[in-house]
Formats: C-alpha cells, structure tokens, sequence
C-alpha cells in the first residue's frame, strides 16, 4: 500500500507566466474535448528541498498569466496519523516561501492538500475505520470532531468505479485509488482552486476600484469640472479601470459556464461540481455579479457628479469650437471694414 502527500499552492504573482504546456494523463469519463475546453498549466521549473530528511521536489507550473502554481509531493509510511499536521504545515512554509520569492501575496492565495491512498486491495470504504483522522485531515483540525460532523465530512464523496473514491472537503482531498491514478483528478480540484481564487482577486479589485470612486464622490459637486479637474486624469483612469475589471469578470463567467457546459454531465463535471459547491464558488459568482450590476450606475453617477460624460464634453467642445468660429467671423468683418475705410 502507498501513501503520498500533496501541498499546493495557488497564488498571484507580478511576472507573466510562459512555459511548456503539461499535459496530465486522461481524465476518467471525460469527453474528448475536454483537455481543449479548460485552463491547461504550464512548467516552469522545479526546486528539490529536505523535509524530515527527505529530499522531495516542488514543482513551478503556473495557469496564464498571472497565476503561479507550486506543488510539493512527499511519500509517507502512514497517512492515518496525527503527525501529517505537522509534515503539511511544513510542506505548505516551503510552497509559501517560494511564492514570497517569486512576488507572490500571500493573503491572495489559496492552499490544498490531497491525501492520496493507492496500491491496495478491495474497495476504499474499508479505510472508513480511520474517519475521525480522515474528517480532522480535511477540515485542517486538530481536534477531536464530533460522530456526525464526521459522518458528514465522509459523505461528500464521488465514485467511479467500484475500488476508487474521492472525499472532497474546503481544506483537503482523500482520493483512493488502487492503480494511483490520480494525476487529473488532483487538476482537476486544481481548476476549482484557481477559479476561487480568480474570484477572490476580482472582488478584491472592483472593491478598491468602487472605494477609489467612493472618496472622489465624497468631494464637492462642480458642474462642468470633469474637463477641467485638477484630479481629471485620475478620475478617467479609476472608471477605466473598472470597467476594465468588468469586462474580464463577465468574460470569465461566460467562459467557465461554456466550458462546464462542454464538460457535460461525465464523471469529470461531477467531481468539479462537488468541488465547485464545497467551495461556494456560486456564491462568490453571485456576489460580484451584483457588485458588477452596480458598477455602471457608478460610472454614470462619477460623470454626473463631476460634471460632463463623453457625449455633453463633446457637445460642450463643439459650442466652443463655434464661438471661436464666430469670433473670427467678426474679426474677419471688422478687418474688412477697416480696410475698406481707409
């Protein structure tokens, strides 16, 4: 039997991420197209450290083109025990210092832990004698849960075939698999990190960009001021941005429900639904969903505050450009009535 401990790390980082696409082994129940319809990872590199005296490698790949991904894979003798805390705790130091190094914000970040069991006989239900250490593992806890929080954890689970198993909880994963073959279904839970976390960093930002706004509205009403501003370009810049940030937000939300659509109703599109709701991923979309529906009414409120939108400073333009028409009409006619009465 085989136990194998995987930290992962998910966060932003300032520098483009480029690299050889890595392509994980196929996916069990998942339609053809489906490695074309999701978000593939990219290698960077890799870095060897000691652990407990064991030399393991932390994988560098990362999704474009911001989103770096570091992975840290150990072997353990057994993986029902209170001491993996400990060994996860370190393995998660080392991905968080090598995301530090690369400029990556830790509190814009997401953590995962999958708890691998493979190479043995007969169905994965008859682990369910260690539930309390599995339950604890997965909620990140160290105390002694309660009977039914345990039977509760325990029953978030995804079948495909009779000997594997898959627990899926907010901190970790068991995946029982006798052949360990598990590769997709760890990119899989992946994916539904990084959409989290995409998330997370989209809302932070249209918050900063509505608190920027907020303070400009703050300032007195001046009629006709947007042109004229002493704050103008910063002003322009903030309302850009946001619907910048707009743009993208919609263009995400279309773009994983097209994919899940795509993915359909096979094995791979339920275990990332399982994910998806253990997440509250739904929950996160709705709420920048309603945060999105007013950032319009914001723009158009920041223009009135300020003054003139695009269309009235063109109309205003336009009334100067003809007074200024006018005016060398008139100088034109008193010049030609000078000349004339010489």
């Amino acid at each position: 039997m085989k136990h194998q401990l995987t930290a992962i790390v998910l966060g932003e980082v300032p520098r483009a991420i480029r690299g050889q696409v890595f392509q994980p082994q196929g996916l069990k129940s998942a339609p053809h197209y489906f490695e074309s319809s999701v978000p593939h990872q990219v290698i960077l590199d890799e870095e060897k450290i000691k652990i407990d005296e064991q030399e393991i490698a932390i994988s560098l790949r990362g999704y474009p083109h911001d989103i770096l991904l570091i992975q840290a894979t150990i072997n353990i003798p057994n993986i029902f025990n209170e001491q993996v805390f400990d060994l996860e705790d370190k393995m998660f130091d080392a991905c968080y210092k090598i995301l530090k190094k690369r400029g990556g914000n830790e509190e814009l970040s997401e953590m995962y832990s999958f708890f691998v069991v493979s190479e043995y006989t007969g169905e994965p239900e008859q682990f369910f004698k260690h539930g309390p250490i599995i339950a604890s593992l997965l909620k990140s806890e160290r105390a002694a849960l309660d009977e039914k929080e345990v039977e509760y954890t325990l029953g978030t689970q995804i079948k495909y075939g009779h000997n594997d198993l898959a627990i899926i909880d907010w901190d970790g994963a068991f995946i029982f698999d006798p052949e360990g073959d598990v590769e997709s279904t760890i990119e899989l839970i992946t994916l539904a990190n990084l959409q989290l976390l995409r998330y997370r960093i989209l809302d932070r930002r249209i918050d900063e960009q509505l608190e920027k706004m907020s303070q400009f509205m703050k300032e007195p009403k001046q009629k006709l001021s947007m042109l004229f501003h002493p704050k103008h370009k910063e002003i322009t810049k903030h309302l850009q941005e946001i619907m910048r940030y707009r743009m993208a937000a919609i263009t995400a939300f279309q773009t994983v429900e097209r994919d899940i659509k795509l993915i359909g109703d096979w094995y791979s599109a339920r275990l990332y639904d399982l994910a998806v709701k253990k997440f509250k991923i739904n929950d996160w979309r709705n709420s920048i969903k309603e945060k999105l529906e007013s950032v319009e009414d914001v723009y158009h409120t920041v223009t009135e505050h300020f003054g003139l939108s695009l269309k009235d400073r063109a109309e205003f333009i336009q009334i100067i450009l003809f007074f200024v028409l006018q005016v060398g009409w008139l100088v034109l006619i008193v010049l030609e009535f000078l000349y004339f009465t010489r």
